[in-house]
């Protein structure tokens, strides 16, 4: 697969990547406590399922690529007084929540989860099961930091009924990890590999990331040579956000020494190529994974899904997001909780439920959302089905994108023949401007609009 720099250059442009719609910088703090709580009363009879997911903050270090919320701290007691308010945070929630409604999914982010020790973690697992009926079948999840982990640790994730795990990995070449301040040898990664294997974990994911100061082609296949030797379940390769406006500490990061476009490109193309002939299958965006997976499944199927954790195949889920900066999610309706940490202790401490901003979903919304989905996800999307299903004319409503198709189809990054719009191969690596052709809010004319970071 042959780009040309030049395209390159075209289309790297600050644009969302699509986590949800409405996007999160269109979320309002005049949605509030009261509007939330009246979401969750009604949203209790939909028989939908429930994702679970509980935010812990603190890393021991700071990565300098990080774009998390996220606290850097030696001192563990601040990750325990946290841990308490954590837990009354679920409580306040769970008395609003219909016992009868199943747990799907589960998972802890960060930060990292993993800070919390291995006691700390059985605690905060046990709470949650007594609060939920979960499904003999549920996916349950954490991200795990391969640095400060024990063995204890994989126990404690064993015995709380984790199935799977999530190592960040992000590159093993010394210069590459010295420059972003996140240090781990090849020799560790194995071992916490071999330990998460012989544990017998369902799934193991392994976070990558391109775009890093110092990477080159050579290096990085370096580090794909090593991590296909290991053989995850998944991988999931980012292509790191340079935002310093929004997360100052990256300004510790060198510009000068970032790959350029060209470079970038050649990192993605040889992500493609390398995954691709191992044996792994172009999941969207940045994951892949093993033939038989599950997510490969769904999306052959089109029931693929995309939200805050990325992607996943609970798409009839409300998420519950218990934590600071956490954002919950039903079927009409996004809530994030308070940012800062004080912020977020103060509320819950009065009995509060930690509610900073969220949006009511509108019907073109909605509609919107299904479309930028279907194209995240399936990679297709037929317009006269589309257009059946929502009650529209699809070539009326998007008239204005569909005028755009032709410079897309010309640049090879789509096929459109009338009633059939297809991602083509080269079409994958420029997905989220194909998105943002169907965003309604990137064509609003606002005197303070949204920063993103690139698409490439």
């Amino acid at each position: 697969m042959h780009v040309d720099v030049a395209l390159l250059q075209k289309y790297s442009k600050p644009g969302p990547r699509y986590t949800s719609y409405p996007t999160a910088p269109y979320f309002t703090e005049a949605y509030g406590e009261k509007e939330w709580r009246e979401e969750l009363a009604r949203s209790q009879e939909t028989g939908r399922g429930i994702s679970l997911y509980a935010h812990i903050p603190f890393c021991d270090t700071l990565c300098y690529y990080c774009g998390c919320n996220m606290v850097a701290t030696g001192h563990y007691e601040k990750a325990s007084h946290y841990l308490e308010l954590l837990l009354r945070e679920i409580d306040h929630s769970a008395r609003l929540i219909n016992p009868a409604r199943k747990v799907e999914q589960l998972h802890w982010g960060g930060g990292t989860p993993t800070y919390l020790n291995p006691a700390d973690m059985r605690l905060l697992a046990s709470h949650m099961r007594s609060l939920f009926d979960f499904s003999p079948t549920a996916e349950v999840g954490c991200e795990v930091d391969p640095r400060e982990l024990s063995e204890d640790h994989v126990q404690a994730l064993l015995d709380s009924g984790f199935n799977r795990v999530s190592l960040g990995v992000q590159d093993l070449d010394a210069n590459v990890q010295k420059a972003v301040n996140r240090v781990q040898s090849e020799e560790l990664i194995r071992r916490v590999y071999g330990w998460m294997r012989d544990a017998g974990f369902s799934s193991i994911n392994m976070d990558l990331m391109v775009g890093l100061p110092h990477q080159t082609v050579t290096s990085f296949s370096r580090t794909l040579d090593a991590i296909l030797d290991m053989a995850p379940d998944r991988l999931a390769v980012f292509s790191y956000a340079h935002v310093p406006w929004m997360k100052k500490h990256q300004t510790l990061i060198v510009e000068a020494d970032l790959p350029d476009l060209a470079h970038r490109l050649q990192l993605q193309q040889l992500i493609f190529e390398r995954l691709t002939e191992a044996g792994y299958e172009y999941v969207g965006m940045d994951h892949f994974a093993r033939p038989d997976d599950e997510m490969v499944q769904a999306r052959k199927n089109g029931t693929l899904y995309r939200n805050f954790q990325g992607y996943t195949t609970h798409r009839d889920c409300d998420i519950l997001a218990y934590g600071a900066s956490a954002i919950s999610q039903t079927d009409s309706a996004y809530m994030q909780n308070l940012k800062k940490i004080p912020a977020y202790e103060t509320a819950v401490g009065e009995g509060r439920l930690p509610v900073e901003r969220g949006l009511t979903v509108q019907p073109e919304d909605r509609m919107r959302r299904d479309l930028i989905s279907r194209i995240m996800c399936d990679l297709v999307v037929d317009a006269e089905q589309f257009g059946q299903l929502w009650r529209l004319d699809f070539y009326r409503t998007f008239a204005a994108a569909i005028e755009q198709f032709p410079e897309f189809v010309r640049d090879g990054l789509i096929q459109w023949d009338g009633r059939l719009l297809q991602v083509t191969m080269l079409g994958r690596i420029f997905l989220r401007n194909i998105a943002m052709l169907f965003d309604a809010y990137l064509a609003q004319e606002q005197a303070d609009k949204p920063r993103y970071s690139k698409t490439l």
